[in-house]
């Protein structure tokens, strides 16, 4: 019955939108030192590129109090940000590190990659 149901509702196009919404394409590395916390719960752009030795600087732009946790780094929290304030790290070695907001980490997660 279910899957009549489906099936009907894939035929009718009805379905289709609800399936495309997810997405398991990972972000494309883009090269700043400087992320976004728009009103959205999410770190904007969610995937960076920087040299080692810069300086990353996270702004939160939303109405909430945020979080930068380095998962690498023990899941230590550099920072805590009330909306409109700033976090600020230096990447001093090269790798990928993984971060999110330790209060809301399964919505706000990122990466850094240092070269």
């Amino acid at each position: 019955m279910i899957r009549a149901a489906v099936g009907l509702l894939l035929g009718l196009g009805l379905l289709a939108p609800v399936v495309a919404c997810g997405s398991t394409e990972p972000a494309q590395p883009v090269a700043t030192s400087q992320v976004d916390l728009p009103k959205s719960y999410k770190f904007e752009p969610a995937t960076i590129t920087v040299h080692s030795g810069t300086a990353v600087t996270w702004t939160n732009h939303d109405n909430f109090t945020h979080t930068v946790r380095l998962i690498e780094e023990g899941n230590r929290v550099i920072g805590t940000m009330s909306p409109g304030q700033k976090v600020t790290f230096t990447f001093t070695k090269p790798g990928t590190y993984h971060y999110d907001c330790s209060l809301h980490p399964q919505d706000m997660r990122g990466e850094v990659i240092v070269t």
